[in-house]
């Protein structure tokens, strides 16, 4: 462990190797979904996503392998969902003139995200019902592989319908991209993000030593934030660039496989197969996810476009909900039984 002092130098170094590889990763990302001739909104929903997302899935490997800290894996994730769904757009709107969407955006990412975030939390519903934990307070929900083999199938079903749309689009001939460079770029971004998240795992850790802040809420507010900068990178320059349905992809992509795989893989790799979730953390944190994610689909449905006060409301439910965890951390309010 290193002193308060010391963690807060690994957030600072840490955020600024994932804001520096994210941004290489976003390039590599973008000219690869070009060189393969994938529509904009896949290249922004599966190419870029996933890329951008590998600091959230190292965030839960790191987690479990290295701090057997399942709960901060997960508040890492979903910090990460809420700032991705409300920050992100609000920023990217505010960054240009709006954010201009589409029907492939709002009625078939939008809606199989919150299908993402339904299956996610009777998951864990799941561990509840199934395997049972005499606890002292509040409830415990132990997740098993097969378990967690339940949002990974819907995974493949959002890569199936990916597919099917990679199979009816006709891609114009793109002639000056290196793939086998722009490969090694990517590699190279990836390997920048592990050391980045690896010291952003490790503060919070501290931080939760040092100060007795549980590590949840490290997770769902410095690691989150820390880890969605490549998700912040890839979608606000897509956005400057005019291409607001390939940024808003990004957004909910990022969140899908976020939660469909990466907290999934953390119960996979772990040891024994089998991980217990406080679950009275998870499923308020998984209520305002629904809450934030209900916000943005008003405000990109009206006209098809997020303009400047959508964009400052949903930074200011953002703000609400860092104001939220400072009040359970000092005991005010307590809906989150596990903070």
């Amino acid at each position: 462990m290193v002193s308060v002092l010391a963690a807060v130098g690994l957030i600072a170094v840490g955020t600024a190797i994932v804001w520096v590889a994210g941004g290489r990763l976003e390039s590599a990302s973008e000219r690869l979904g070009a060189h393969y001739g994938l529509p904009a909104v896949v290249q922004g929903a599966v190419i870029a996503a996933i890329g951008s997302s590998f600091p959230e899935l190292t965030s839960v490997v790191f987690s479990v392998l290295l701090y057997d800290n399942f709960d901060l894996g997960v508040g890492a994730i979903v910090g990460s969902a809420v700032f991705n769904i409300l920050v992100i757009p609000g920023w990217s709107a505010l960054r240009g003139r709006g954010l201009r969407a589409d029907r492939d955006v709002v009625y078939k990412e939008t809606q199989f995200y919150m299908l993402a975030v339904a299956v996610l939390l009777l998951t864990f519903s799941l561990g509840v019902i199934y395997t049972p934990q005499p606890v002292a307070d509040g409830l415990v929900s132990t997740l098993t592989r097969p378990l967690a083999l339940i949002p990974l199938g819907l995974y493949a079903v959002y890569l199936f319908i990916q597919a099917q749309d990679v199979s009816d689009y006709d891609a114009p001939d793109v002639d000056d991209v290196d793939a086998g460079r722009q490969w090694l770029l990517l590699v190279g971004s990836i390997l920048g993000i592990l050391v980045g998240v690896e010291a952003l795992v490790e503060a919070a850790v501290s931080l939760e030593a040092a100060l007795g802040v549980p590590s949840a809420v490290w997770g769902l507010t410095v690691v989150a934030a820390g880890t969605s900068l490549p998700d912040t990178v890839v979608s606000v320059r897509a956005a400057e660039a005019g291409r607001g349905p390939t940024s808003l992809a990004n957004v909910l992509g990022s969140n899908t496989f976020d939660l469909l795989v990466a907290v999934p893989v953390g119960v996979l790799l772990v040891p024994g197969g089998r991980i217990d979730l406080d679950f009275g953390t998870a499923v308020p944190m998984m209520g305002f996810l629904t809450i934030a994610t209900l916000g943005f689909l008003v405000v990109t449905r009206t006209d098809l476009e997020l303009d400047r006060p959508e964009a400052i409301a949903l930074l200011a439910m953002y703000g609400v909900f860092l104001v939220w965890m400072v009040l359970e951390t000092l005991g005010v309010t307590r809906l989150v039984p596990g903070v």
